[in-house]
C-alpha cells in the first residue's frame, strides 16, 4: 500500500502557518481544528513542523506559558518527509525509528497532505481485517477430500 492510496482517503485538508505567527495563535488553530500539527511553510516551501511536542516543550522552556514567542522559535526544523509513492511499510519503520508522529507528503517540493501516526496505524489495521476476511472466507470454502 502506497501513501498515494491512503491520501485519497484521509482527504486533502491541510493545514500550514507561517514561522512568524504567534506560538499562542497556532495553539488557538490546533485547538480548533482539533489537530495535533501544523506544517509551517515560507514563500511555498515547508519549513518545518509544529506538533503537540514542541508546543509541550516551550510550555516547559517558558515555565508553563508560551509567553511572546513565535512558531519559527520552536518548530522542528529537520523535518522527515515522505513522498506519495512511499510504502506503507517503509513509512513505519521510518516514523517508529525518528519517533515521528507526523510526516509531510511532498511530491517534489509541493505539500500533498500529512501522514499520522494514527493514519498509518488505521490503513494497517484495515488491510489487515481486510486480509484477515478473505483468508477466512478462504478456509471456509476449502473443498473436504471428497470434493474435486
Amino acid at each position: 500500500m502506497k501513501v498515494s492510496e491512503i491520501l485519497k482517503v484521509k482527504g486533502n485538508i491541510l493545514y500550514t502557518v507561517p514561522p512568524e505567527l504567534m506560538l499562542r495563535e497556532a495553539i488557538d488553530v490546533m485547538a480548533d481544528k482539533d489537530i495535533g500539527s501544523l506544517v509551517v511553510m515560507k514563500g511555498g516551501v515547508v519549513v518545518g513542523m509544529l506538533s503537540f511536542r514542541e508546543v509541550m516543550k516551550a510550555v516547559h522552556a517558558n515555565k508553563g506559558s508560551v509567553g511572546e514567542d513565535t512558531v519559527g522559535q520552536h518548530m522542528e526544523e529537520d523535518v522527515l518527509s515522505i513522498s506519495p509513492d512511499t510504502d506503507i511499510n517503509d513509512i513505519r519503520r521510518v516514523m517508529l525509528e525518528r519517533h515521528a508522529r507526523y510526516v509531510p507528503v511532498l511530491d517534489g517540493s509541493v505539500l500533498l497532505g500529512v501522514m499520522s501516526f494514527y493514519d498509518v496505524a488505521r490503513a494497517v489495521f484495515e488491510a489487515q481485517s481486510f486480509e484477515n476476511k478473505m483468508l477466512k472466507a478462504y478456509i471456509r470454502d476449502w473443498p473436504s477430500e471428497g470434493e474435486e
